[in-house]
């Protein structure tokens, strides 16, 4: 739902899953507790970002797994199915990585040149989940209307509200991992006045190529998304897409 690939792995969580907690922190507390990741850290993302980076290919190449490079990167890997055509119905594909022994559904993100993919992601009001999917959820969980179609990772807007975000941390035994590349204005969008708040799991890349762990939701450090792109005049829109340790998300 946003211009860049969206990744979920194991079984519908997202790219490379990490233990976590809820943290109720100040902000004094959330400065304290930024801390940079190191390299092996930041190379245990790789195969994912090519995952990532594989969402924007053809389905016919997905399916054989000969995309180029984002394939190349992970060539283990044992496709089952793959479709959509990039406007009605993005790109999409699914498979099995031996090596990682995890399930890979990949997903294109927005394709700007194209009318439909744009509209959801305008379409940004605040409304329930279907009960039949998310059976029990409770009615004060509301969610971006467009996300309901469409899962995001790298680069990830805000899709739900207060509720949704305390929901995902209580709930999920382990932790999405939102990775947000430097001044990329996308995961400040839609704004926290509307409503949408993050759930914990960021992981920032600094202007200087730092990978740093942001614990808590909407951590406003200045290493991290919220601190350093306070606004949409002072994001860079060609961050979106990485690099992200050398990859750029893309086919």
């Amino acid at each position: 739902m946003v211009p860049s690939l969206t990744c979920w792995v194991a079984l519908a969580l997202v790219a490379s899953l990490v233990s976590a907690s809820p943290l109720q922190l100040s902000v004094l507390e959330r400065r304290q507790s930024v801390t940079t990741l190191t390299s092996a850290q930041v190379s245990a993302f790789h195969p994912y970002t090519s995952y990532a980076s594989a969402g924007y290919c053809q389905p016919s190449t997905t399916l054989t797994w000969t995309c180029g490079a984002p394939c190349q990167a992970n060539p283990g890997f044992k496709p089952v199915a793959s479709g959509g055509d990039g406007d009605d119905v993005q790109f999409w594909y699914v498979g099995y990585d031996p090596s990682l022994n995890t399930i890979i559904v990949g997903h294109q993100g927005t394709d700007t040149t194209k009318i439909l993919p744009i509209i959801t992601d305008l379409d940004f009001f605040l409304e329930n989940l279907d009960s039949s999917l998310f059976p029990g959820i409770g009615s004060n969980i509301e969610v971006h209307s467009g996300f309901k179609k469409a899962q995001a990772d790298y680069g990830m807007p805000r899709v739900g509200n207060q509720a949704f975000a305390n929901y995902v941390d209580a709930h999920v035994s382990v932790s999405h991992v939102n990775n947000n590349s430097r001044k990329d204005p996308v995961p400040i969008l839609p704004g926290r006045f509307l409503g949408f708040h993050h759930p914990s799991g960021e992981k920032h890349i600094t202007d200087s190529n730092a990978w740093v762990a942001c614990p808590g939701q909407d951590n406003d450090n200045s290493q991290c998304t919220v601190g350093e792109v306070r606004n949409i005049l002072v994001g860079d829109t060609d961050d979106h897409s990485g690099p992200y340790d050398g990859i750029v998300i893309g086919c």
